[in-house]
């Protein structure tokens, strides 16, 4: 019995084992190489690159200097100008200076009767008159002929000047390198505009004595000077395609500053010091791309925001207006606000304004100089005026006499006094109108309200700026710059 019961235990496990062997799956084969399936590669999925336009938008200012002197004729006659600064669009170069500019005249207006009348008693039977213009094509460096829409901004037709304030001298200061960079600035920017201004045709010392002397006669044709500037705002903008921004270009907007940068912009504030008030807001956009080095750290169309830290205007006895603003913050193009310190370097202004900067950014009107040459020439016509019945001259001719009459007419009512002088032999008369001149010309020059300062919109300035020591390091959003530069 036990030898059975051993052997129904052998052959159960031998069944248990059969049972475990055959359960196991079978090893698979594989196919032959033609016969597989290819396996999927994996593509790596690269993001299309970000774009932005390269556009100058609506209402930017195009500066253009007249290149020749014009004989104003009618309306039509056409003009020729030359770019003088140059214009970007974000870190783009795209019209630059001495680009020629074409327009036209588009209508003259005629003097008012009160402005004839005025003119009469100046001795002046052609007095000026105000003209528009408008300038329709650009033709840049390469032969590129570029259409423009334009409207002139009122006020321009001017001769600018470049005034900047003098450089300051501190030694073995922190600030010495700094000031030395700002210095260099200035000092770049005002030979960029003299570069600009010798592409220019300049009338010579005795084509402008000639010119003079014509416009003292009682009849004479109007010219327009040559480098007369006007600021043509575009009604359209102008598109030169797209270009790549590239990650290292947006992370270094709005990064640290250089030491000692200097910026180009245009005030978007216009201001005068007859009525601004302290910490009146004040905006300026920059006109111009900066760049450390070949890093771009702030674009075209970065702003500047502050406010006016001192406004006075003028006042009687020639007192003239003050004006001085900062700037505080910097805004990149939809980017993180960054505080700065910002002080005005330098401005270009109309000549006949005779603005000056001070060494801290300040603006003040100045007198010209010529008002000592009238005035001493009409207390001149005055006296000879009044020499005339000195008891030395008792016996003078009755020409002499006239001469003197004349003398003191031209002193007080131009071409009318000297024919009254002439005509009425009276030598009360001609003493009378020279005192009369004498006086009014001393009034004006001396004792009137002085000049006020006058920054009109879209005025161009640099800006002296450096970075406020309370800010923080902040890397503006990417997609923020690219959304506002028109990326795709």
């Amino acid at each position: 019995m036990r030898s059975i019961r051993s052997l129904s235990i052998l052959a159960v496990g031998l069944l248990c084992c059969v049972g475990a062997f055959a359960q196991e799956p079978p090893i698979p084969q594989l196919k032959p190489g033609s016969a597989r399936k290819p396996i999927p590669p994996v593509i790596e999925v690269i993001a299309p690159p970000q774009m932005i336009d390269v556009t100058v938008p609506k209402g930017t200012p195009i500066q253009i200097a007249l290149d020749n002197e014009v004989r104003l004729r009618k309306v039509g006659q056409t003009l020729n100008g030359r770019v003088v600064e140059p214009i970007y669009a974000f870190d783009k170069l795209v019209v630059p200076v001495g680009s020629q500019a074409l327009g036209h005249i588009t209508s003259i207006e005629r003097p008012t009767g009160l402005r004839r009348v005025e003119g009469a008693l100046d001795a002046d039977f052609t007095p000026a008159r105000k003209i528009h213009v408008e300038f329709t094509e650009i033709v840049l460096k390469d032969g590129r002929h570029i259409p423009v829409d334009t409207t002139v901004s009122a006020g321009s037709g001017q001769v600018l000047q470049f005034s900047s304030s003098p450089s300051k001298a501190k030694k073995n200061s922190v600030k010495t390198k700094a000031e030395q960079k700002t210095n260099e600035a200035k000092q770049q920017a005002r030979q960029q505009w003299n570069d600009a201004m010798a592409q220019l045709k300049t009338p010579g010392r005795m084509h402008r004595f000639e010119r003079y002397i014509q416009a003292q006669l009682p009849v004479h044709p109007q010219y327009i000077p040559a480098k007369t500037v006007y600021l043509a705002l575009l009604n359209q903008p102008l598109s030169f395609g797209k270009e790549e921004m590239t990650e290292q270009m947006a992370n270094s907007i709005g990064g640290s500053l250089p030491e000692g940068a200097v910026v180009h912009a245009r005030l978007v504030t216009p201001l005068t010091s007859a009525n601004a008030k302290k910490n009146d807001p004040v905006e300026a956009v920059l006109s111009q791309p900066l760049f450390d080095g070949k890093r771009l750290v702030l674009p075209e169309g970065s702003r500047l925001t502050g406010v006016v830290l001192q406004a006075r205007p003028a006042r009687r006895m020639k007192k003239n207006g003050q004006l001085r603003i900062t700037f505080r913050e910097i805004v990149p193009p939809d980017g993180i606000p960054q505080k700065v310190q910002a002080t005005l370097e330098a401005v270009q202004a109309a000549k006949n304004a005779n603005v000056k900067i001070d060494s801290e950014g300040g603006a003040e009107a100045t007198n010209p100089k010529s008002r000592y040459l009238t005035t001493g020439l009409s207390l001149g016509l005055a006296a000879m005026a009044s020499n005339q019945d000195s008891d030395a001259n008792a016996a003078r001719s009755a020409s002499g006499d006239a001469s003197g009459r004349a003398a003191g007419g031209a002193g007080g009512f131009k071409l009318i006094g000297i024919a009254l002088g002439i005509a009425v032999k009276n030598p009360m008369l001609g003493r009378a109108m020279g005192v009369y001149g004498a006086s009014r010309t001393v009034y004006s020059n001396f004792m009137t309200r002085g000049r006020e300062v006058i920054f009109p919109e879209n005025t161009a300035m640099d800006i002296g700026v450096g970075q406020h020591a309370t800010k923080s390091a902040a890397v503006p959003d990417s997609n923020k710059i690219f959304a506002s530069a028109g990326g795709n």
